[in-house]
């Protein structure tokens, strides 16, 4: 990159660095966000078709998910990274609705481009999509439905419409009732729901419907010797977070030896050390024992002859969620238990699943941590389901979180497309072409969804216009029918976050890129290893 200084070209940037200028900057920002967002397009909504993606050592992911698709993508284009943060962001934040905040974002991008040829300024344009996106959130807590956390029908259609669309299809009813299930088991009292409470274990094997919520959890370990029990009912349970093992000094010291009676008195005295310590166990009057450290052979003999279920080096946020679930109290010492740090479960049994040993420890009372296990036929479908379940998990959290909805099915984007059109109206100026370039991008939904259905988009969004502006609010695309209907009645609905958080992800990411007159691309620094210029000889 150089500057003409008197007729004399000034070198400002290393030699190899690119510079794009103006127009084509944004056409070049413009064109790979779209193609990203053109990429997901086809996923969108219930008749929406699959991705396979292989990688560069030829695993196969096979999914609809949004976020995925863009994860697995190698994409190189900085604009385009930027609609891959979309997607993380709206994923980490309420964990659907990706593929829509990415269609929306490419969509205000396309819209803008055209703004842009009439020599709207992009300043102009960024100030209209921030009013427009301001004034959507503002209206769609209006058009919100209040929900009660305890209204588990509702719940229930809030998880079938995460889960549609995807290869959990065939049992949508049964997984449901499992997600559903979990996240009342494990919300706070404040509607909270920390999904790390719910520990998900993937099995190849069996079908989709053989998956299963354990009221507990399940520990993808086995007993810690072969003669100890393999169920234990009404269990007593200790989570101990010290080794059952001789205790090595601290500091090097040196023993001598001089006869074999000694060296016998060394081992029966690490014996009895570690018999002593199993003895407080035995006397807290427990029958299971999860050890979040090793037990040595000797103490693994004492346990196993005491007829005790013992599991060792468990891991630490299984021993939390073991706490949660039984109501035990983790300790942190063999001298500290006591009757009031052991937790209770109605039954703990070792199993077979897939050829892998497990730990089930279920029938707990009113579980603040549970399982679920996944099974299906191979891999591929046992990932997908594990990402669906994921998705209608975190979307009945908000819910039960944030307690408010909105129907599904294109009807808050048609709704707020006309009122945003209204709104543009009463702003004038500039900034009115950019809302209603926005009211226009909010129609791109209810297009894909009626176009990845195989129906006709334009007389499908002129009957769903014509349906909301006679008032039926809550009208969307009816796919089976091909036809405007109540989604509401038919159960189509979704978080009212997942809707705002898509639009103010897509606003925000496209002013950022509309933004941009600049792309200054630095040179690709030499491998590692490499000379660096003119030390080649001496």
């Amino acid at each position: 990159m150089s500057q003409q200084l008197g007729g004399q070209p000034i070198i400002i940037m290393r030699e190899g660095s690119t510079t794009t200028h103006g127009q084509d900057a944004q056409n070049s920002n413009f064109t790979a966000a779209r193609a990203v967002a053109t990429a997901v397009q086809s996923t969108l909504g219930p008749r929406g078709m699959d991705k396979m993606l292989v990688d560069g050592i030829g695993d196969i992911t096979i999914t609809n998910d949004g976020v995925t698709i863009l994860k697995e993508m190698d994409i190189e284009h900085p604009a385009a990274k930027m609609m891959v943060e979309i997607a993380k962001t709206q994923d980490a934040e309420v964990g659907d609705g990706t593929t829509t905040a990415v269609i929306l974002a490419g969509e205000l991008l396309k819209n803008a481009e055209v703004l842009l040829k009439q020599k709207v300024h992009p300043t102009s344009i960024a100030e209209g999509y921030r009013m427009a996106a301001e004034k959507s959130l503002l209206l769609l807590d209006k058009y919100a439905i209040t929900v009660k956390p305890t209204d588990t029908a509702m719940l229930k259609k809030i998880a079938e419409t995460a889960l549609t669309g995807k290869n959990s299809d065939v049992a949508k009813g049964h997984l449901c009732d499992i997600i559903v299930r979990a996240i009342t088991f494990v919300a706070d009292a404040d509607g909270t729901a920390d999904l790390a409470h719910i520990n998900v274990e993937k099995k190849v094997g069996g079908s989709i419907d053989d998956s299963a919520l354990i009221e507990g959890m399940v520990i993808s370990k086995d007993r810690a010797h072969p003669s100890m029990p393999k169920i234990v009912k009404d269990a007593k349970i200790i989570l101990l977070n010290a080794a059952l093992e001789y205790k090595k000094t601290e500091v090097n010291a040196k023993i001598n030896i001089s006869s074999p009676g000694q060296a016998q008195a060394f081992l029966d005295g690490e014996a009895d050390m570690v018999h002593s310590m199993v003895d407080k166990v035995i006397r807290s009057k427990a029958n299971v024992l999860f050890c979040q450290k090793g037990i040595d052979d000797v103490a693994q003999h004492y346990l196993a002859k005491a007829g005790i279920l013992a599991v060792r080096r468990v891991k630490k946020s299984d021993m939390d969620n073991l706490a949660r679930a039984t109501g035990a109290q983790l300790v942190n010492s063999v001298d500290a238990i006591t009757a009031k740090d052991l937790g209770a479960a109605g039954l703990v049994e070792e199993k077979s699943l897939s050829g892998d040993e497990m730990i089930y420890v279920s029938k707990c009372k009113n579980p603040k941590a549970v399982s679920i296990i996944i099974r299906g036929g191979t891999e591929h479908v046992v990932d997908e389901l594990d990402r669906a379940i994921h998705d209608a998990l975190m979307v009945v959290s908000v819910v039960v979180a944030g307690k408010k909805i909105v129907p599904g099915g294109g009807a808050p984007e048609t709704e707020l497309s006309l009122r945003l059109r209204e709104y543009a109206a009463t702003v004038g100026g500039r900034n009115q072409l950019a809302i209603e370039s926005f009211a226009s991008a909010m129609e791109i939904i209810p297009r894909v969804l009626a176009e990845n259905a195989g129906l006709d988009p334009i007389n499908m969004l002129v009957d769903l216009r014509a349906a909301h502006e006679s008032g039926k609010k809550t009208y969307g695309l009816d796919i089976i029918a091909g036809k405007p209907a109540d989604m509401l009645k038919a159960g189509v609905v979704e978080p009212l976050r997942v809707k705002t958080q898509a639009i103010s992800s897509a606003s925000e990411a496209a002013v950022m890129i509309l933004r941009i007159d600049d792309v200054i691309a630095s040179s690709r620094s030499a491998a590692p290893g490499g000379m660096p210029p003119g030390m080649g000889g001496y």
